[in-house]
């Protein structure tokens, strides 16, 4: 059964339609590389997969169920904007998740952070927007989840940090899991990639496996992006 199942999806927000009959199949144990230009439509999928929106029409499942409290536990998502307050130490954040989400592990998380040189003790205020970007992806990928939501995790943070972010993903989510990463920095994400499905004003304008790109149109995903959306 697929994680991640989009039938007809549509979204509007008034008069703007964000998403238009949308039909995708994300399968368990691949990461997917959610691609597309600004304003085309990524943020809004991935939040009516976490269950932050309703479709307009059509269908999203999450495991075979619609996305609501059930599929909150299987769901961990890590927004584009930073949450967490910046009165909490890292040590609060960690309570936090353990108490709120029973598939955390705490000691993943604390090993993740250590090898970052990030204290328990060090508050978020103190740190800077990478740092902090960096904290709240290991809460993420501390979780036992089935399907794994990033926005733009390597957006904020310099080119140096982004191998580092990249393995944390790659090294930290159950084989029967999927990942979703919804970013425009194509040639820094390509390389852990499975499967790439390209956006554009809130339609599918492809989807494929990272080996077919290749193989068949011996193309990068990122030189196969740049001529699909003229960039």
């Amino acid at each position: 059964m697929a994680i991640l199942e989009c039938k007809a999806l549509t979204k509007r927000y008034s008069t703007k339609e964000a998403l238009a009959s949308v039909d995708l199949k994300v399968e368990p144990g691949r990461i997917v590389g959610l691609l597309g230009p600004n304003g085309s439509g990524k943020t809004t999928l991935i939040k009516l997969a976490s269950g932050l929106l309703t479709p307009t029409l059509g269908q999203i499942l999450v495991d075979g169920r619609v996305p609501g409290p059930a599929t909150k536990a299987l769901v961990s998502y890590l927004p584009e904007r930073t949450y967490l307050s910046d009165w909490m130490k890292v040590k609060d954040v960690i309570d936090f998740f353990a108490d709120f989400y029973a598939d955390f592990d705490r000691v993943k998380a604390l090993e993740m952070l250590a090898r970052l040189e990030i204290g328990t003790g060090d508050r978020l205020k103190t740190m800077s927007k990478g740092t902090r970007e960096k904290v709240q992806l290991i809460l993420v990928m501390s979780r036992a989840a089935k399907l794994y939501l990033l926005d733009e995790p390597i957006g904020g943070v310099d080119p140096a940090a982004r191998d580092y972010i990249l393995e944390t993903i790659i090294g930290n989510y159950c084989e029967d899991a999927a990942v979703m990463i919804s970013t425009h920095l194509i040639s820094d994400v390509e390389k852990v990639l499975d499967d790439v499905i390209f956006i554009a004003s809130g339609r599918i304008a492809l989807t494929s496996s990272v080996d077919d790109i290749r193989e068949e149109q011996g193309k990068s995903v990122d030189t196969l992006f740049r001529e699909v959306f003229k960039c």
